[in-house]
C-alpha cells in the first residue's frame, strides 16, 4: 500500500535551509549545530583583530567526492600494473555471446576499459565465439550495448572467429613441436586417465605416443568432416604428472556439428576456450589480462601455451569477482524465471542482469561507483542487495531533480482556495537544476495515507480539524469535512490555516489536471538471502509482492520540463542531452522513492519505476 511506501516519511519535518524531510530529533540536531555556529561567527566578529594566518587547507565537497578512477591508482590493480610498467597499456573484455551479462560482469568490464584509461593506452571488446551451438545475435548486440551505456568505447571490437585460420595454424604446429595429438578417448577413460575418483595415478593414452605424421593426418581428417563430435579431439601434451589440473592435457581442438554465425559451415572444428584465448591475448598485443580468480589455475595452462608457440607474451593476472546476494545470476536460472513468466523478460527490473538494471532507471555512473567504492582485490566480494542500493541511493540524492508524485491520490478541495503559480527548485540542495512553477489549484490531490477520519496525538498528517503543510504552498491547510463511499473517502474539504501555528508536518500534492501515470513499485524478487537454498529449489522462494502496481498515480507538471532535460544525470554512457533512453528520465519523488520512465511507456501512457526507496528501511 501506499502508506507502507511512505510511511519512512511520515512523521519528518521540513529543513527550510536544506527542503529536506528529516525526523524531529535530527531537524531539532541541526537547528542546535546553526545556532552554535553562529553564536561562534557572532563572537568571532567583535573579537579584537588577530595577526593573520596562513588559511588551513580543506578539501570542496567536489574534492572529497570519490575520484571514479582512484582504484587503479592504488591498491591491487596499481601492484598489477607496477609487475609490468609498459605503455601503451594494451587490454581487452572477452564476453562469450551467450547470455545477457550481469552485474558481476560490470566489475569486469569497469576493470578492463579502466585500467587501460587510467594508463593512457586501449581495450578491445572482443567476443571469444567459439562455441556455436550457443551464441546469438541478439547476444552480441545487447553485450555493445552495456559496454557503450556504461560510458566505454572500445579501440576494436573483434571476434575469436577472426582467428580461426590463425588459431588453426597454431594447431598444426603445436603438432609439429610434439606437444599436441589427437585423441579418440571418452569420458569415463580421460577420468581414468586423470586418477579417477580414487585420485590416484595419471597417465596418458596410447594415443599420446603417435608419430607427428599420424596426428597431422588425423587433425586434418577432423577438419574435413571425417569425425562426428566426441569421436575425436585435439589435446595438448602438457604436463600429466603436474598437480595443477589445467595441466592435465587439455582439450585444444572438437569437433562440433553446428553452424557458426559468422562463419557459417565453413569449419567442422571449433577451438577450446584454453587454447583460444592466450593466444587470441597474444595476436592482439595484449598487456595485461585480467580476469576473475576462477581462471587462477588456468595461468600455468595459458602461460605454457604460449611459451610452447613461442609467441608474444601477455601477463594473466586475477581479480576476485562480484557477486550479489539475495538473487540468481545464473542464465539457466534467468531462463526458467522468464520462460516461466515469473518475470516480465531479462530485462525485468527486479533481476539483476545489465539490462534488467539498466531498466529499472540505475544510471551508469551509480554502477561504475559501487564498483569503485568496492575496490578490486584478490578476494570475491559478496554484496547484499542492500549494499547495491545504498550505493545507488547517495548517487541519485546528489544527481536528479525532485518532483512530487501521488501513488493512491484523493481530491482535497481547499474552499478559500484560489489557483495561484508558486516556483519549486528541482532541488533545494543544488541551485544549478533551476526551478519551475507549478499550479497551486483549488482542489489538489494528496496520498490517501495522508489523511485520517479520526484524529490521534502520534498522527501529523491532515485529519479533521488538524493542519497539515503543503510542500511549497504558501499556507498550511486545515480539515474541515469529508464524504465516503462505503468504506472509501472520496473527497476532503479544508481551508488555509492561515493564523495557525507552524505545522509539524508537510506533505506533497499534485494540482487538479495533473498527469495521470502507472508506477511499478519492485521489490526483492526473492525472499531470503540465499534463494538456492531453499527447499524445494530458488523459485520456492520467489516473493509473492516483488511487485506492486499503481495505476491511478498521478505526477506534477514538472514532469515534462524533466524529461526534456535528460539523461539525469550526464555521465558515462549518458554523457549528453538527449543522450539515453526513457530510463535516462529520473528523479525523486519527494516522500516516496526515486524513479524513471520504464520501457513500456508511450506517447499516451508513462509507466514509472521505483529505482530505490528513499531510506533503506522504508516499508519495513
Amino acid at each position: 500500500m501506499a502508506d507502507a511506501i511512505t510511511e519512512g516519511t511520515a512523521k519528518l519535518q521540513l529543513d527550510e535551509e536544506t527542503g529536506e524531510m528529516v525526523s524531529k530529533s535530527e531537524l531539532k540536531k541541526r537547528l542546535q549545530k546553526r545556532a552554535k555556529k553562529a553564536a561562534q561567527s557572532k563572537a568571532k566578529a567583535g573579537a579584537p583583530a588577530k595577526a593573520p594566518v596562513a588559511p588551513k587547507a580543506t578539501k570542496t565537497t567536489e574534492d572529497a567526492k570519490v575520484e571514479p578512477m582512484n582504484m587503479f591508482a592504488q591498491g591491487w590493480l596499481d601492484e598489477v600494473y607496477k609487475e609490468r610498467p609498459v605503455k601503451p597499456v594494451v587490454t581487452r573484455f572477452p564476453p562469450e555471446p551467450n547470455g545477457y551479462l550481469h552485474i558481476g560482469h560490470a566489475k569486469a568490464i569497469a576493470v578492463n576499459f579502466g585500467f587501460a584509461k587510467h594508463h593512457g593506452g586501449k581495450c578491445y571488446l572482443r567476443f571469444d565465439d567459439t562455441n556455436p551451438e550457443a551464441e546469438e545475435e541478439k547476444y552480441f548486440t545487447a553485450i555493445k550495448e552495456m559496454v557503450s551505456w556504461l560510458g566505454f568505447e572500445p579501440c576494436a571490437v573483434t571476434y575469436s572467429s577472426d582467428n580461426f585460420d590463425k588459431l588453426y595454424a597454431k594447431a598444426e604446429d603445436l603438432i609439429q613441436r610434439e606437444k599436441a595429438y589427437v585423441c579418440h578417448c571418452g569420458d569415463i577413460e580421460i577420468k581414468a586417465q586423470r586418477g579417477g575418483e580414487a585420485h590416484g595415478p595419471r597417465f596418458r593414452c596410447d594415443h599420446a605416443k603417435q608419430s607427428i605424421e599420424q596426428n597431422l593426418e588425423e587433425f586434418r581428417a577432423m577438419r574435413d568432416g571425417k569425425y562426428k563430435p566426441r569421436e575425436a579431439f585435439l589435446r595438448m601434451k602438457q604436463d600429466i604428472e603436474d598437480g595443477n589440473p589445467q595441466m592435465w592435457d587439455l582439450a585444444a581442438y572438437r569437433v562440433l556439428d553446428a553452424s557458426h554465425h559468422r562463419t557459417g559451415d565453413t569449419w567442422k572444428i571449433y577451438p577450446t576456450y584454453d587454447f583460444t584465448h592466450c593466444l587470441c591475448d597474444s595476436f592482439e598485443n595484449i598487456t595485461h589480462s585480467l580476469c576473475t580468480t576462477e581462471f587462477i589455475l588456468s595461468r600455468v595452462s595459458y602461460e605454457w601455451l604460449n611459451k610452447s608457440l613461442e609467441v608474444y607474451e601477455p601477463m594473466q593476472r586475477e581479480y576476485g569477482r562480484l557477486n550479489i546476494t539475495g538473487t540468481v545470476l545464473s542464465k539457466r536460472k534467468i531462463a526458467k524465471l522468464v520462460n516461466e513468466h515469473y518475470v516480465r523478460g531479462w530485462d525485468d527490473p527486479r533481476l539483476y542482469t545489465l539490462i534488467g538494471i539498466k531498466r529499472r532507471g540505475v544510471p551508469p555512473g551509480a554502477i561504475l561507483e559501487f564498483v569503485n567504492e568496492l575496490g578490486v582485490t584478490t578476494a570475491p566480494t559478496n554484496i547484499q542487495l542492500a549494499r547495491f542500493d545504498q550505493s545507488v541511493r547517495r548517487y541519485l540524492e546528489r544527481t536528479v531533480p525532485r518532483l512530487m508524485l501521488v501513488l493512491d491520490p484523493i481530491p482535497v478541495v481547499i474552499e478559500d482556495g484560489q489557483e495561484m503559480e508558486v516556483d519549486v527548485p528541482f532541488s533545494p540542495k543544488i541551485p544549478a537544476m533551476g526551478s519551475h512553477k507549478v499550479k497551486l489549484t483549488k482542489t489538489v490531490y494528496i496520498e490517501r495515507s495522508d489523511f485520517r477520519e479520526v484524529d490521534s496525538k502520534d498522527y501529523f498528517r491532515l485529519a479533521p480539524g488538524k493542519s497539515v503543510g503543503l510542500l511549497q504552498a504558501p499556507y498550511p491547510i486545515k480539515a474541515t469535512s469529508f464524504t465516503k463511499d462505503g468504506d472509501k473517502v472520496t473527497e476532503v474539504r479544508a481551508v488555509y490555516d492561515k493564523e495557525g501555528k507552524k505545522p509539524k508536518t508537510y506533505i506533497h500534492w499534485v494540482a487538479e489536471g495533473s498527469r495521470k501515470v502507472e508506477v511499478r513499485i519492485h521489490n526483492a524478487l526473492f525472499k531470503s538471502e540465499k534463494p538456492d537454498d531453499a527447499e524445494g529449489g530458488f523459485l520456492n522462494d520467489i516473493n509473492p509482492n516483488s511487485e506492486e502496481i499503481w495505476a491511478d498515480a498521478m505526477i506534477e507538471s514538472g514532469f515534462d520540463e524533466v524529461k526534456s532535460r535528460a539523461p539525469w544525470p550526464e555521465a558515462a554512457g549518458e554523457s549528453e542531452l538527449g543522450k539515453g533512453g526513457l530510463e535516462s528520465v529520473r528523479f525523486q519523488a519527494m516522500r516516496v522513492a526515486y524513479m524513471a520512465m520504464d520501457s513500456d511507456s508511450t506517447d499516451d501512457k508513462v509507466v514509472l519505476n521505483r529505482i530505490v526507496s528513499l531510506k533503506e528501511d522504508a516499508g519495513k
